[in-house]
């Protein structure tokens, strides 16, 4: 517990001191903004192996190009490990985030999209017009709308069908086990923290259809990561 709370200050004191660094850079472009998220991911995790024994992985293709990404969300650590591994993330996330200091500042200048909650189908309508009038690099979302813990089921909402529609671009789904090791609260523990980039779904399904085939291809593979965990064999 003191291990993972010592990482947790340093890790939210580089935030600010790398903000403050790349200030001017970022007020320039939004290339200097990204350059600072990165470096900041990449200390993150590097830290964390050397700190924590925490070790991370990416695996399968990040897409280069245009697209949606439909994550599994269950820790900040997911964010960070998808954020490193992608040219030009732009995430939808709720708008109160951009209140946080430096955080907050950063993912507005990258570009990421910000959401209110409202009525039924008032929300998804505000969330597919702001990615209409700024489109372009890879539109990350998280399909249940929520970081949700291990063990834990929620449905996939109709705001990721509603967006791949609207985009008409190839879905790729991104699994993790990144709860078992960064769950919610200050404790963090020792392992093999997975991001996963799955074989693409390509545009065109009809709206029930994709949702099926995103729930079903997250939800296995995010479970196989997690059935790895306990595997003896794998991490002799």
């Amino acid at each position: 517990m003191i291990r993972s709370l010592l990482f947790a200050v340093q890790m939210y004191v580089a935030m600010g001191v790398l903000g403050l660094i790349f200030l001017p850079a970022a007020l320039v472009s939004r290339d200097g903004a990204l350059r600072a998220c990165k470096l900041w991911c990449r200390w993150v995790r590097w830290t964390a192996r050397w700190m924590i024994g925490l070790r991370t992985e990416v695996r399968g293709a990040p897409p280069e190009g245009p697209v949606l990404v439909a994550a599994k969300h269950q820790s900040f650590l997911d964010v960070i490990l998808i954020f490193a591994a992608l040219p030009r993330p732009r995430f939808i996330l709720k708008a109160q985030l951009l209140r946080l200091p430096v955080f907050g500042w950063y993912v507005r200048r990258l570009g990421c999209i910000p959401v209110e909650p409202g009525r039924k189908g008032e929300g998804t309508a505000r969330m597919v017009g702001a990615v209409g009038r700024n489109p372009g690099g890879q539109i990350v979302i998280y399909p249940q709308g929520t970081r949700v813990p291990v063990g834990r089921t929620v449905p996939y909402r109709q705001g990721v069908a509603a967006l791949y529609a609207h985009l008409d671009q190839p879905c790729v789904p991104v699994a993790t086990n990144a709860g078992r090791f960064w769950p919610l609260g200050l404790r963090r523990h020792p392992g093999l923290t997975v991001v996963e980039f799955l074989d693409p779904i390509p545009p065109g399904l009809p709206p029930e259809s994709f949702l099926a085939e995103l729930q079903a291809r997250i939800e296995a593979s995010s479970s196989a990561l997690l059935d790895a965990d306990h595997d003896p064999h794998r991490h002799a």
